[in-house]
């Protein structure tokens, strides 16, 4: 018995949620990373499959992570709930490193496992395939500037932070019988489907950072740039961050300051006088 309380003793809890933000960003970067890898390099596919693996990935990496970390599995996630929510500061570069990690360790799991596809259909490693891994404007064919893609960025990610807040509060209709992270895949296919032109809706710095190391580390030297040879890396990275805190804040203004207090009656219900409540 005491030998047991002392292996308790030895786990940390916030390297439990560290693990856990890993692993659960793993999830969704091995199937949404190879989702793409599978219908750019295989041709089996299209932009339906490469939105629905990309919500599927989401919610199985909720489910994995949830009771743990909270599951942000996105960096504009954590930073947003840090202003809005109290979560600690001092967490949010620890949360920011392991899922960038986890969306690395991820992508180079499909780097390796399509190796021989990728080769095939492009043997130089171009901006060809790079959208594979991470994020291009226009999808690197389609004329979208830098600063398009920042502004898709930030309009993407703001819907995403505005529409994870309302399904999170409880205050709200929130979904009951742990049906929040589907509801939250179901979000993200629906941007994938209508938001994914102008810049692939990364919505994700570590989504679009960690994959991007890792295509650079194995072959594709463009990584780091657009079509237009510029240097794009830092666009999926900041218009996330903003549009995360813009989405959040809009819906603490829209919505969350009108909500009721958890223990106030129903807007349009009359509440029971206290003799009759007992």
């Amino acid at each position: 018995m005491a030998e047991g309380r002392g292996e308790r003793r030895l786990l940390n809890p916030f390297a439990g949620e560290l693990a856990a933000e890993f692993a659960g960003t793993a999830i969704l970067i091995l199937f949404g990373v190879g989702v793409v890898a599978q219908v750019t390099a295989g041709g089996i596919g299209d932009h339906d499959s490469i939105a629905w693996a990309w919500g599927l990935g989401v919610t199985l990496g909720v489910y994995t992570a949830a009771r743990l970390s909270g599951a942000h599995l996105n960096p504009a996630v954590t930073v947003a709930l840090a202003v809005f929510k109290g979560f600690s500061w001092r967490k949010v570069l620890p949360y920011a490193l392991a899922q960038t990690v986890g969306a690395f360790v991820a992508a180079l799991l499909v780097r390796w496992n399509y190796a021989e596809v990728l080769a095939k259909v492009d043997p130089g490693h171009t901006i060809k395939t790079q959208g594979v891994f991470s994020t291009l404007p226009g999808n690197g064919t389609l004329p979208v500037t830098q600063w398009g893609a920042l502004r898709d960025q930030i309009i993407g990610t703001a819907i995403l932070l505005f529409l994870i807040f309302a399904i999170s509060d409880e205050r709200n209709s929130a979904p009951l019988a742990n049906l929040a992270p589907v509801i939250v895949g179901l979000l993200v296919v629906a941007i994938g489907m209508a938001w994914g032109t102008d810049a692939g809706y990364a919505i994700n710095p570590a989504r679009d950072f960690g994959p991007r190391l890792a295509s650079f580390f194995t072959g594709y030297g463009s990584a780091f740039r657009d079509q237009y040879g510029g240097l794009y890396f830092w666009v999926p990275i900041i218009g996330p961050l903003v549009g995360g805190v813009v989405g959040a804040g809009l819906y603490q203004v829209l919505v969350a300051r009108f909500l009721p207090r958890t223990d106030a009656p129903e807007p349009g219900r009359t509440p029971e006088p206290a003799a009759q409540a007992g």
